[in-house]
């Protein structure tokens, strides 16, 4: 059993290290499709990646509860780690979580049930965290919406493979509706509702 002392530790600059996801992450957000480094932190526990790590690091305190899939939530590695380092509430009931983390994209649950936001609080919606296999390679993208200059493209490797089919309810719900953040070890995409993805084949 791990103890406090033996937990991957956080930032060892706070306040930079912060600053810095901070600024990929909103710049990810401004730009979707566009890959964005995260500076490597010193560690992660096991499931996490170090990109997540550092978001929860950045993103995560005491007024965000948070919801993790099967796999996260059984880690009481990745339980100590979080609440250790972010004093995040990890809930049960992912409708009135702030943030979703999932370690693998085949344990995302129906979009349904994450907070969608109300059309007077929009964002008071579950932005979801996915961790993937790759943001450089794997199947094309297209994506078009704000912040994007015509049509950019995404080549990712990502689980489940219907991820932005199902984002689609998106169009139907907005100005409500889900974020998502992909990270892949040390970079992040961001998926805005606002944006439309089509998959231009394998």
């Amino acid at each position: 059993m791990t103890t406090i002392a033996e937990l991957p530790p956080g930032f060892a600059d706070k306040v930079l290290s912060a600053q810095s996801t901070f600024r990929s992450v909103m710049d990810a957000m401004a730009r979707p499709g566009s890959v964005q480094p995260i500076v490597p932190m010193a560690g992660a526990p096991d499931t996490m990646m170090r990109g997540t790590a550092a978001i929860a690091l950045t993103l995560f305190d005491h007024d965000t509860p948070l919801w993790l899939d099967a796999r996260m939530a059984d880690s009481s590695d990745v339980l100590k780690w979080l609440k250790f380092h972010t004093g995040a509430p990890v809930i049960q009931d992912s409708s009135i979580a702030a943030f979703a983390l999932i370690s693998d994209g085949v344990l995302l649950p129906a979009l349904e049930r994450f907070a969608l936001g109300t059309n007077e609080y929009p964002d008071r919606s579950t932005t979801v965290i996915i961790q993937v296999d790759s943001l450089g390679t794997g199947r094309s993208f297209e994506l078009r919406g704000p912040g994007i200059d015509g049509v950019a493209t995404l080549q990712a490797s990502i689980r489940p493979f219907d991820l932005f089919e199902r984002l689609r309810v998106n169009e139907t719900l907005f100005p409500r509706g889900i974020d998502v953040v992909l990270v892949a070890d040390d970079a992040v995409v961001a998926i805005p509702r606002t944006t439309r993805v089509v998959s231009k084949g394998v």
